[in-house]
């Protein structure tokens, strides 16, 4: 089962705000802090990059403008286009100026997570942290032990998006059992286990301090890289004339003015 991925970072988010739509930009101007703003932003931005990849849909500003993510009841975002629920699951991070998407097919239980490698106490550890967690920490050291940490905590999270949970549900029912290279650049595999009762299989990347992880439900393949094509950016169909299809599917979005 293939996961697809796609990171941005703010200096990639456009000046303008017509890529916004109407309800988009009336939440933005609710934010009163700028750092809120600058994340709210570059998260849905990074959202709806990976979602005209995805879809092999145009990434102008029009096009863009019909991408929403919205909070279901339990607060996991779903993706909409035009109005209508497309047919896919996602799941957003964002962390010190950078945001991470993951897209997988409808149905799959899917989370990602991005964390900056950062110092942690002692204190953060034995709250959040199974003992085997502690005990495979207590063999590592320096800065191999604050990726630990880092890996841990961001598996736990990416797990419990899946699960459409969050930090409602308790860190330590969650318990992950990562590979011991700690500083791999490729996509590198990791399970997490949820009460004994079921299994997630995952992957976790590490590139300029920060770490990142993706878990989904069916097992997926190393996740596969979005590019955002030129013909995709050019794009010249209408909004109105959309029929949705993400990779992989058996029909092509009909657009006309623009190929796949």
């Amino acid at each position: 089962m293939n996961v697809y991925w796609l990171e941005q970072v703010e200096a990639n988010v456009a000046n303008e705000r017509n890529w916004l739509s109407a309800h988009e930009n009336a939440c933005l101007n609710d934010f009163r802090f700028p750092k809120r703003r600058a994340d709210w932003l570059l998260g849905r931005w990074t959202a709806k990059q990976a979602l005209a990849s995805y879809l092999s849909l145009p990434a102008d500003s029009r096009w863009l403008a019909t991408f929403e993510l919205r909070p279901a009841a339990s607060g996991a975002p779903e993706a909409f286009v035009e109005n209508q629920p497309a047919n896919l699951t996602v799941s957003l991070s964002h962390r010190a100026g950078k945001a991470l998407c993951a897209i997988a097919p409808s149905g799959v239980k899917l989370g990602c997570d991005l964390e900056l490698v950062e110092p942690r106490s002692d204190a953060f550890v034995a709250d959040y942290f199974t003992v085997g967690e502690q005990q495979l920490l207590a063999q590592t050291s320096g800065s191999d032990r604050l990726r630990l940490i880092t890996l841990v905590w961001s598996a736990k999270e990416s797990a419990l998006k899946a699960l459409r949970e969050g930090l409602r549900v308790a860190t330590r029912t969650v318990v992950v059992s990562p590979s011991m290279e700690l500083s791999p650049r490729a996509w590198t595999k990791l399970q997490v286990r949820y009460q004994d009762t079921r299994i997630f299989d995952g992957w976790w990347r590490y590139a300029e301090n920060m770490v990142r992880t993706i878990i989904s439900d069916p097992s997926p393949t190393s996740p596969l890289g979005l590019a955002l094509s030129a013909a995709a950016l050019e794009g010249t169909a209408n909004p109105g004339e959309i029929r949705l299809a993400p990779r992989g599917g058996a029909a092509s979005a009909r657009l006309p003015g623009y190929s796949r």
